[in-house]
């Protein structure tokens, strides 16, 4: 029982506000210290140093950079206004457009704080002006702007492969067609409500838009479109690994800056800067999770969950929706980094004794994972739009809102759990 003593242990501290990578690695060395003793950490030189010389793991910093250097030549903000002037002509037209350019930026950039901040500061005001409903408006920037956590090149994606021993690419791949139903999904549910709510969303310009306004989105789009192309197409096309194209993905952004014109030294220099502090942040976790799961699985806390999903009836999907709801459950409290770190290593062992497909498994976390982003009442995109609404939005407004996007994210979530193969996967 000292498994589940340290993670219930682990939650309550998180949940009261330790830091993440010292709560993990604190926890583990008392309860290590006590069951085991202190000889027990004598493998983790060897551990971390399995984890700092992991090529995967690579690519994280390398777009982390590319985000950061796109976030910083205004890329959302021209995005948003372009696509605007292209959908504003019919009801729901601004949040469709903020949907789509969520989409853009996370398959361009990936930072979720980013996208949330950005559309919340341009295309929030604007719908607002417009007379959208709070509730809608609020939802549909929070839902777009999490996006990057399962539209490729994802962060997320990166870490679950290595923790599922999944290719980057394959996975990357696995992950277009979920990731085009969910976008359509919310554009279909947006659309939905425009039409059967006269006042939710009205449009915004006269029907004809000129000639000049399609160049302005060209000019917006192309850009950020090949530099998609340029990294997922390497990745697809076998020409480069997940790292090299991750280079690339770092080279082109700063290209783009390049050619926006807004390329200096202190765009590199800041760029460079948070790109170490969040890298740094995401390897303490790593460090601290190694230790914490090393642990966990001397102690035995593996066999014992083990042993309880293989005495359940239809034991597979059983697991399956066990580990969904678990997730989906930890989401409400803690980030994604650790859930990542910690519990997926948990239920890595028995989706593999289990015979389940991992890439689909993979697929089902990272679709998971986004909800947390979403839920209240620790959901990280609530708080990032808070922090730049207008006062005249309420927290209660931003809760409401997202509520009818987390159902189409569940709903999207157990269609991918019980057809499998309409996605392309084996299941189990």
């Amino acid at each position: 029982m000292i498994g589940l003593i340290m993670f219930a242990v682990t939650l309550l501290l998180l949940m009261v506000g330790f830091p993440v990578a010292f709560t993990f690695a604190g926890v583990a060395v008392i309860f290590g210290t006590l069951s085991e003793g202190i000889d027990l950490f004598g493998f983790m030189p060897y551990r971390i140093m399995s984890v700092m010389e992991n090529t995967i793991l690579m690519a994280v910093p390398l777009f982390i950079f590319m985000g950061i250097v796109l976030q910083k030549t205004r890329l959302a903000e021209q995005l948003l206004e372009a696509m605007g002037d292209l959908f504003g002509n019919i009801r729901g037209g601004l949040a469709v457009s903020t949907i789509l350019v969520g989409s853009l930026l996370a398959a361009s950039t990936g930072v979720v704080g980013a996208s949330v901040i950005a559309m919340g500061v341009i295309s929030l005001p604007v719908m607002l002006k417009h007379n959208y409903k709070k509730t809608l408006s609020t939802g549909v920037i929070c839902a777009s702007g999490t996006l990057g956590q399962i539209i490729p090149p994802s962060i997320v994606l990166i870490i679950l492969a290595d923790v599922l021993g999944v290719p980057v690419g394959d996975l990357f791949r696995s992950a277009v067609m979920p990731s085009l139903v969910l976008v359509g999904s919310y554009i279909v549910y947006v659309l939905a409500i425009a039409y059967w709510d006269k006042d939710a969303a009205p449009a915004t310009l006269s029907r004809n838009p000129s000639a000049g306004k399609y160049w302005r989105v060209a000019k917006a789009i192309v850009p950020p479109i090949s530099l998609i192309i340029a990294v997922l197409g390497s990745i697809f096309s076998g020409i480069a690994t997940p790292t090299e194209s991750a280079s690339i993905g770092a080279v082109g952004a700063l290209l783009l800056a390049l050619i926006y014109r807004r390329l200096n030294w202190d765009i590199v220099y800041q760029s460079s800067l948070e790109t170490v502090k969040i890298t740094s942040m995401v390897f303490a976790i790593l460090v601290g999770a190694t230790a914490f799961s090393m642990v966990f699985t001397y102690s035995g806390g593996d066999i014992l969950v083990e042993e309880f999903i293989h005495g359940l009836p239809a034991k597979e999907m059983s697991f399956i929706l066990i580990s969904m709801a678990v997730i989906l459950i930890l989401g409400f409290f803690i980030d994604f980094v650790e859930i990542s770190l910690i519990i997926v290593p948990i239920f890595y062992p028995i989706a593999l004794s289990l015979g389940i497909d991992m890439q689909w498994f993979a697929i089902l976390i990272a679709m998971n994972l986004q909800a947390s982003f979403l839920t209240p009442p620790f959901g990280f995109s609530l708080f990032y739009l808070k922090g730049v609404a207008p006062k005249s939005i309420q927290t209660t407004d931003i809760y409401k809102g997202v509520m009818p996007f987390i159902i189409i994210q569940v709903t999207v979530l157990l269609s991918l759990i019980l057809f499998p193969q309409w996605y392309g996967f084996s299941g189990f």
